[in-house]
């Protein structure tokens, strides 16, 4: 059966996507640590990240890096973090959180909470801030 994020790939799934080429796809996360807490998923299904051929794991990176420059026009922040944990979803995957602070990065704080429209309304702002 296809992951959870296969599925968003595949739009069986909906999703607040804000970017996307041929090789990545980039969305909301649906239990943000911040506001602008966004995913970034190869389109290849692999697991694990570093089983990713090093083509594919280059191209999510430098998606990753034109992602993160929209969501810091965005949300005001000191610095866009990066973190690879993978346990959650078998499908490889990136979080892009804004920070001001380490702890900012905390997987076991209660993640915020937003109504749909806001999701979409964050994730249109950070869309029209991106140069894929």
């Amino acid at each position: 059966m296809a992951s959870i994020f296969t599925q968003i790939i595949n739009r069986q799934l909906p999703a607040h996507i804000i970017a996307e080429n041929e090789y990545c796809i980039a969305f909301l996360d649906i239990h943000p640590l911040a506001q602008g807490h966004t995913l970034v998923i190869p389109k290849l299904e692999i697991d694990y990240v570093f089983d990713l051929p090093d083509s594919i794991l280059s191209q999510m990176f430098l998606f990753a890096k034109k992602v993160s420059k929209g969501i810091q026009e965005v949300i005001s922040c000191a610095r866009i973090g990066m973190a690879v944990v993978g346990l959650d979803v078998p499908h490889a995957h990136l979080h892009l959180i804004p920070l001001n602070k380490a702890s900012d990065i905390n997987f076991n704080k209660e993640p915020l909470s937003y109504t749909q429209e806001e999701l979409a309304s964050i994730a249109q702002s950070i869309r029209l801030h991106i140069l894929i």
